[in-house]
């Protein structure tokens, strides 16, 4: 099939050529994957590994380094998969960002993410934007690349973003991304590593700065031979975050899931008042109200939040 800037008409075309066809065939794929998982995890059994107690979602990564019509391909094939099976729970684009075909064609890709995001709207979108540094690319690439995923793609989370003061109107960027509640997922090492952008030149403080919500992340441990605590350690390390500073990003990690149900929080990032429901509850309590624990059962969210509350209590009891 040929490219065509018809994004409607290549869908269908597409879909009618049998391009969903393979949706079975893909959720076969996760179902043997997670066999796999439990046999070796020995799920099940009186000696079962504490792992077992870990549910997995994923994210469909799209590979952005090849031609539109190949993108688009997967980026369709991705928001139909994500529709079928409630473990695919958002679409986002891997490969190098500075690549030559990413750059020449970053808008184009934006604009196909967010054509299909008003087809599937149940369908979560956290893309990869930002991952540039001066020297990496001519200093006119810098200009938009977390904008478009913002505005064009309508992302609601950012991966790296590590450009973000280089774009077009950084202030009123990062106003919009506070005021849309845009999470950024931090990762680092990984912008030491490959984009060499560390301490006062590394965008995490300026993104707190402006009521932007932030996360930690590894980007890839199995690459950078680290873990999630690694990555806590080296931010306190670094911008002498207080632990009032890390509650909040740790429940920035939850609030900001793509974990089905809604949240325990009521004021957005703030953490500061519940629901309604639980109004009356001390988040984590080992017995909530039949309200609160009527919301419990039916949000997978709000139970990780109360148990994320549960653990900080028994963590702040012991010190």
């Amino acid at each position: 099939m040929a490219w065509r800037e018809d994004l409607g008409s290549l869908r269908d075309e597409l879909l009618a050529k049998g391009l969903a066809e393979d949706v079975p065939a893909a959720r076969a794929f996760w179902d043997q994957a997670e066999a796999i998982r439990m046999q070796r995890e020995r799920c099940g059994s009186q000696d079962e590994a504490p792992a077992c107690k870990v549910e997995a979602r994923y994210i469909y990564q799209v590979f952005r380094n090849t031609t539109k019509e190949l993108v688009f391909a997967q980026t369709v094939f991705g928001f139909e998969l994500a529709a079928a099976d409630p473990r695919v729970v958002a679409i986002n684009f891997v490969g190098a960002e500075d690549d030559h075909i990413s750059m020449t064609d970053y808008a184009t890709q934006m604009r196909m993410v967010g054509f299909l995001r008003a087809l599937y709207p149940k369908v979560h979108v956290s893309l990869h934007a930002g991952e540039l540094a001066p020297g990496l690319v001519p200093p006119e690439g810098l200009c938009c690349h977390v904008r478009l995923a913002v505005d064009e793609a309508k992302s609601e989370r950012i991966g790296h973003g590590v450009d973000i003061m280089y774009e077009d109107r950084p202030d009123e960027l990062l106003q919009d991304m506070a005021a849309k509640h845009v999470l950024v997922e931090i990762n680092l090492t990984s912008n030491d590593v490959i984009l060499g952008v560390v301490g006062k030149e590394h965008p995490f403080p300026t993104y707190r700065k402006f009521g932007v919500p932030v996360a930690l992340s590894t980007d890839d441990e199995g690459v950078s031979r680290i873990d999630l605590t690694h990555e806590y350690v080296r931010t306190v390390e670094t911008y002498a975050l207080t632990y009032a500073d890390l509650k909040e990003l740790v429940r920035n990690s939850l609030e900001y899931s793509f974990l089905a149900g809604g949240s325990l929080w009521d004021n957005g990032g703030a953490y500061a008042r519940v629901v309604s429901a639980c109004g009356s509850d001390i988040p984590g309590a080992d017995k909530p109200s039949p309200p609160c624990a009527s919301l419990l059962a039916g949000s997978d969210k709000a139970k990780q939040q109360w148990e994320l509350e549960r653990r900080f209590q028994a963590f702040e009891a012991g010190h």
